[in-house]
């Protein structure tokens, strides 16, 4: 069944009132692959009465259409950052939004918590407490750098005047905050929940506060790093950081679902398609129907992904038994067209390959699992994956299962048992044409601001055994690469390089190329901001001009030849740091 969004959906379930009430700015469909209808059908298993208003309009009642719930509001802005949603990199508007019906870019506000969380309060003045999530509460939960204002903000549970934030993957937090407010019981001791507090709480450590930063900007840094240190469950610290006469309580993680718990969860009855008041296309679906998420997490842990900082770096894997029978509902779908789009999560091989030792005693607070090499202790085997698709592939009701997931060559070399089979078998069977892969960069230095290991060697060894494979398959195969333009650090002589190294040793031309844009609470931020890198505590060259940005962008859709307009060095940045 669809949750209710219209008054008549809640009168045919016979429900006389609402426990939760999810607000978000995107249309509701029905998966696996959307939050709130995540933890909408999860609360409802739990027995909880729960509806949405998706894409609630600022400017009439659609708010009060159901009234109050009697728990809690639950607030996101959907499943994109509505910043990142409605501008490009350059600060454009953006004319299209994928989550909208018909396309048109009209329906989610910028910064739609705080504008969700103003609406709810204009209409209902003394309110049940208003909970706010989802990756724009997640990478806004402390002081931040922001990019679309360019200055330093508050945690944004301060300036939406939210009661609660929940962070993170929040099945089990937004679980037992339901459970306590039906037993009228506190809140404030549940992990993965921040809240504002008059004291500050022992034992937690204490970050910069906001006039400290706003007066050293540099003092981010610290922020940045304790947050990152204390980012794994099984060994953070909760955090706490002073905003004027208040403090920003911000619990450790909630504790990693288990095997069990996540089967249970994507195996809920999902619809897998919009709500049917919908007429329009959603673009969205293109994307995500006939897809399966074989796990959450990523321990590549880039310093400009947001991943780290909102799944985690802990690789929970669902268990083949729950893929399979999720992949046998959706090919009994009446609306499947026989080819599963896409088997896999953020990095499609990590799937079931995880450290033992963090497993046990949480994430190293010194290191990183592959930014720097492989660590010894990841374990790397491909054993997992080659079964889970020799099953898959034995359901007989389709016609195909692709990976359309980005995967990282340098796991696979890593794995010397099961490595070259399971990159045959991907490239025989399980490949639509292309594959996806996320060098990002190929300057060594760029690379290593990035968080990503050297590139070229691994590249020129992936490129000739993928066209080999291909060749020796009889298929016509082609690697698709997706690079980031004006990262911190890179100038526009390293993008000519890259392009060239791309050109004359990879025989290709990237068709992905994007423009850097700095995403709060990532590492590369910070970067961007202060034109410095933390990590060697150097000054670095920060391309900032829009017309810069678009230069290194271009270098990738013309010729070498046309490129005689392009300066050959850059103009000495002169920004300064607010």
């Amino acid at each position: 069944m669809f949750l209710p969004i219209t008054i008549k959906e809640v009168e045919k379930l016979k429900w006389d009132s609402i426990d939760i009430i999810f607000v978000t700015g995107d249309a509701y469909i029905d998966s696996s692959y959307i939050g709130v209808a995540i933890l909408g059908k999860f609360l409802l298993k739990e027995g909880f009465k729960v509806a949405i208003i998706p894409q609630p309009s600022l400017d009439n009642d659609d708010i009060k259409k159901f009234g109050e719930p009697n728990l809690f509001w639950g607030v996101t802005s959907g499943s994109v950052d509505s910043m990142v949603a409605n501008y490009t990199p350059l600060l454009k508007r953006r004319k299209s939004d994928d989550y909208t019906p018909g396309g048109e870019n009209t329906k989610r506000p910028d910064r739609a918590i705080i504008k969700y969380v103003n609406l709810i309060r204009q209409h209902f003045k003394k309110t049940k407490p208003i909970i706010i999530g989802g990756i724009e509460a997640s990478l806004r939960r402390i002081v931040h750098y922001d990019f679309w204002s360019d200055s330093i903000k508050r945690s944004i549970l301060f300036d939406s005047k939210a009661d609660y934030l929940v962070y993170g993957m929040a099945e089990l937090t937004i679980l037992q905050i339901a459970k306590s407010l039906k037993n009228n019981l506190p809140l404030n001791n549940i992990n993965g929940l921040c809240y504002i507090s008059k004291e500050p709480r022992n034992g937690f450590i204490e970050l910069s506060s906001y006039e400290e930063i706003i007066s050293d900007n540099f003092k981010l840094i610290d922020s940045y790093f304790k947050l990152y240190e204390n980012n794994d469950p099984i060994n953070a610290n909760g955090l706490i950081q002073k905003h004027g006469s208040r403090y920003l309580i911000h619990n450790p993680l909630m504790r990693h679902l288990s095997e069990k718990e996540i089967d249970e969860i994507y195996n809920l009855d999902f619809e897998n398609k919009p709500h049917p008041i919908y007429n329009e296309k959603i673009k969205a679906m293109d994307t995500i129907s006939d897809s399966i998420t074989t796990h959450r997490g990523c321990y590549g842990e880039c310093n400009f992904c947001a991943i780290a900082v909102h799944q985690g770096t802990t690789i929970i894997s669902r268990s083949q038994k729950s893929i399979l029978e999720e992949i046998s509902k959706v090919v009994k779908s009446t609306s499947f067209k026989g080819y599963i789009k896409d088997l896999g999560g953020p990095t499609a091989n990590m799937y079931k390959i995880e450290c033992e030792k963090k497993l046990k005693y949480g994430k190293c607070k010194d290191k990183k699992c592959i930014a720097d090499g492989i660590c010894r202790s990841m374990k790397v085997s491909h054993q997992e994956q080659l079964t889970l698709l020799k099953n898959a592939s034995s359901i007989k009701e389709f016609k195909k299962i692709f990976i359309a997931s980005g995967i990282r060559p340098d796991l696979i070399y890593e794995d010397k048992k099961y490595g070259n089979t399971y990159l045959k078998e991907i490239l025989h069977n399980h490949v639509s044409g292309q594959l996806k892969i996320a060098p990002e960069h190929i300057d060594d230095n760029v690379l290593k601001l990035m968080g990503k290991p050297p590139q070229k060697q691994l590249l020129k060894k992936f490129a000739s055994d993928f066209y080999k494979i291909s060749k020796e398959s009889g298929k016509k195969q082609f690697l698709t690469y997706y690079m980031i333009a004006a990262h911190p650090g890179c100038t526009f002589e390293q993008m000519k390089d890259a392009k060239s190294f791309m050109e004359n040793d990879l025989k290709s031309r990237p068709e992905q190329v994007q423009i850097f844009t700095p995403l709060p609470l990532t590492i590369s931020s910070l970067m961007y901001f202060l034109e410095y890198d933390p990590f060697t505590k150097r000054k670095i060259f920060v391309e900032k001009s829009h017309k810069g940005k678009s230069k290194q962008k271009d270098l990738f859709s013309t010729k070498f030849k046309s490129r005689s307009k392009y300066p050959s060095k850059n103009k000495k940045n002169t920004n300064k740091v607010k």
